[in-house]
């Protein structure tokens, strides 16, 4: 897998994941809960890929910008999953600091 692979392979799963929870908004059917949920087994589920990358890195079955780009990939959604806590958190804490 070359770079520009990887990219568009991590463009097409951002755009799917945005649609189909807009979709899932729109519809009614989707919850912030199920959307979460999303999230985080999206993150589970990039961490085991990198981990399964790294693991064949080692044995030589799999070529080493696979298992760095799967790293990286992993890191990245970890951030993006940090960084929509890190809104939640502040959102929460600026509702219970609002006068009633």
């Amino acid at each position: 897998m070359n770079v520009t692979t990887a990219l568009s392979t991590i463009a097409g799963n951002v755009t799917s994941t945005t649609t189909s929870a807009a979709a899932g908004a729109a519809d009614g059917g989707s919850s912030f809960d199920d959307t979460l949920k999303r999230l985080v087994d999206s993150v589970e589920g990039s961490s085991a890929q990198a981990n399964t990358a790294v693991t064949g890195m080692l044995d030589k079955s799999v070529d080493v910008h696979d298992a760095m780009i799967a790293l990286q990939r992993a890191e990245m959604s970890l951030q993006l999953a940090i960084q929509i806590r890190n809104k939640l958190v502040q959102a929460y804490q600026d509702v219970m600091r609002m006068p009633v």
